[in-house]
């Protein structure tokens, strides 16, 4: 074949595809001046009557592209109609959330446009939802099941239009999310940001919601918050979480990197407020919910998992005994199974396991002008039967937990609580165990707290169990110890430090301390402890305190301080206040 005749052939080949071409682009021009209208149409016909005139959608613009089968949506509204659903809640069928989105552009891609047009037959590659704005509302609702018609399947609504509706993903990216809830006085408000939400293979047909291996038609549905951050109503603490993640394969939520920090040093803080205030700094590496049913979460408001997963962790608690303790706060409500009754949901948890949480509580006394601290180390263990659901007390109403740690990082202590979750006066029990423990280590709490230093004195073995609630708790307690001998201190309101009150300590040591249990030739003494909490005290305050009234009994008098720790406060500020006066009028 000679070269132009080549060249004729190429340039003919050429032609008709440029004549394809142009063809297809005027096809396209064409069809998407004609489907452009009707699509526009059928998707606002669709959601509208698709959602019983609950919801309009509304857009700017659309864009068809039929040679790549997409469709955009720009400037998309969903707005719910109130009235429609006020008329809903009358008749008992108004859905549970509402819901209010915007967004610049809502992306559908790979859709099969011919087969949707003749065969009724939807199949999208990909939806795709850019920085929307999703305002969620809960509201309560009735529906009174026995007199109600049976409600149409979300397919018998859509089958006069479509056959079937397939979507490979769906995908919310960065989106800004706010749940409501209209029910409470003030509508509290949650926000989120930048939360991305993949929903997989959402299969909408006439057997698809029989499909027990889908979660609301879909085969998953996965969600992340990344960076979230946040400070709390009173300003004093900053709140930050890694990433949020969970999935309804999975049936697992996992927070990462949860930390409230507070923004002021300890003392700082505590003399921001008048009275006493609990401190709280918090570094959760880890939180898992395991085996979550995410349709009860969705349907009921209801949190009910097989497991939580707490730690690795760090939590310390600072308090100043600087200021007076709030006469209007009672701390009793905070006890542990109050704290879950006051829950604005049920939640039902078979059982939270903790893994290697580290615990510092520490206190300032004004006397010793020094802090004084207890740890916790690598505390394990787990609770079972958290919940404060109603049906699920009727079957077990106690929640049992066992715990072991290092008491200041040396000394295995084993601890057990019995919790009464149905109890009025929030009853409980708990016992203990520690063997071989030096009590020097004791000594950054008692001589800051109890202006005392332990010099010498080993705890060969302790146990103790005690009944208690909100106003009390008593048991009994053992311990041999030996070799005990104690420094009692000066206070340090006068800024000089604390210095040892030889002759007490020499009385004390000779006559009021007991320096081994048993003693020779002496059958072992066993303490009977009891304990008043005062509205101030925590519930491990009562625990901790009942348990050193024990040991008060068996290791002698005058080591403890006096039983009115209010009235003895009252005391120390006053001693400081008159000590700078003084000094003012020397000044």
């Amino acid at each position: 074949m000679t070269s132009n005749k080549k060249n004729r052939l190429w340039i003919w080949i050429a032609g008709i595809f440029g004549s394809l071409i142009l063809i297809l682009g005027f096809a396209a021009i064409f069809i998407n001046s004609k489907w452009k209208p009707l699509l526009t149409e059928k998707i606002k016909q669709g959601v509208y009557n698709g959602s019983q005139h609950l919801y309009n959608i509304d857009f700017k613009d659309l864009n068809i592209n039929v040679l790549t089968g997409s469709i955009a949506l720009h400037n998309v509204t969903l707005i719910p109609d109130h009235k429609v659903f006020d008329s809903l809640k009358v008749k008992h069928l108004a859905p549970a959330h509402l819901f209010k989105i915007n967004l610049k552009k809502l992306q559908v891609s790979h859709v099969g446009l011919f087969n949707a047009y003749f065969k009724k037959q939807v199949e999208v590659g990909e939806i795709r939802l850019d920085k929307p704005s999703i305002n969620m509302t809960l509201n309560k609702v009735y529906k009174e099941v026995d007199t109600i018609k049976p409600e149409k399947t979300l397919y018998q609504q859509i089958s006069q239009t479509f056959k079937l509706i397939h979507v490979k993903t769906i995908k919310v990216v960065d989106a800004d999310f706010d749940y409501i809830k209209a029910s409470e006085p003030k509508k509290a408000k949650n926000t989120l940001k930048h939360v991305d939400i993949t929903i997989k293979d959402f299969l909408l047909d006439s057997l698809s919601n029989k499909d027990t291996t889908r979660f609301y038609y879909t085969k998953d549905v996965s969600f992340q918050v990344a960076g979230y951050k946040s400070q709390t109503k009173d300003k004093m603490y900053n709140m930050k979480i890694d990433t949020i993640r969970g999935a309804s394969t999975t049936k697992n939520i996992t927070l990462k990197g949860l930390k409230l920090t507070p923004k002021y040093p300890e003392l700082t803080f505590a003399r921001k407020y008048k009275t006493q205030k609990d401190r709280y700094n918090l570094d959760f590496k880890q939180i898992e919910f395991i085996g979550v049913d995410f349709i009860l979460l969705n349907t009921d408001q209801k949190l009910k998992a097989k497991s939580l997963i707490v730690g690795p962790a760090k939590v310390e608690v600072f308090m100043s005994r600087e200021s007076l303790p709030s006469l209007n706060l009672d701390k009793g409500k905070n006890f542990p199974h109050q704290a879950l009754k006051r829950l604005d949901f049920p939640i039902t948890i078979d059982v939270v396991k903790l893994k290697k949480v580290e615990v510092k509580y520490s206190e300032y006394n004004p006397a010793s002008k020094k802090i004084g601290s207890v740890t916790f180390n690598a505390i394990t263990g787990n609770i079972l039967n958290v919940t404060n659901d109603s049906l699920a007390l009727i079957k077990n109403n106690h929640a049992l937990a066992d715990f072991n740690t290092k008491l200041m990082g040396k000394s295995r202590l084993n601890l057990n609580i019995d919790f009464n979750l149905t109890d009025k006066n929030a009853a409980f029990t708990y016992g203990g165990s520690m063997n071989n423990f030096n009590m020097q280590l004791l000594n950054p709490l008692s001589k800051a707290l109890g202006l005392v230093e332990i010099e010498t004195g080993n705890i060969e073995h302790i146990d103790f169990k005690a009944v208690g609630n909100l106003r009390s708790a008593s048991g009994n307690l053992h311990m041999q110890y030996h070799n005990l001998k104690v420094k009692l201190l000066s206070d340090n309101i006068n800024g000089k430090g604390t210095k040892e009150k030889g002759f007490l300590s020499f009385l004390a040591n000779t006559i009021l301390v007991k320096n081994e249990n048993p003693e020779k030739g002496e059958a072992q003494r066993t303490a009977t402890m009891s304990n008043e909490r005062i509205n101030s005290a925590s519930f491990f305050n009562l625990m901790w305190k009942t348990v050193f009234v024990g040991i008060k009994d068996i290791v002698g008098v005058g080591i403890i301080p006096e039983k009115n720790p209010v009235e003895q406060q009252k005391k120390v500020i006053k001693k400081i206040k008159d000590q700078k006066i003084e000094e003012n009028k020397k000044l």
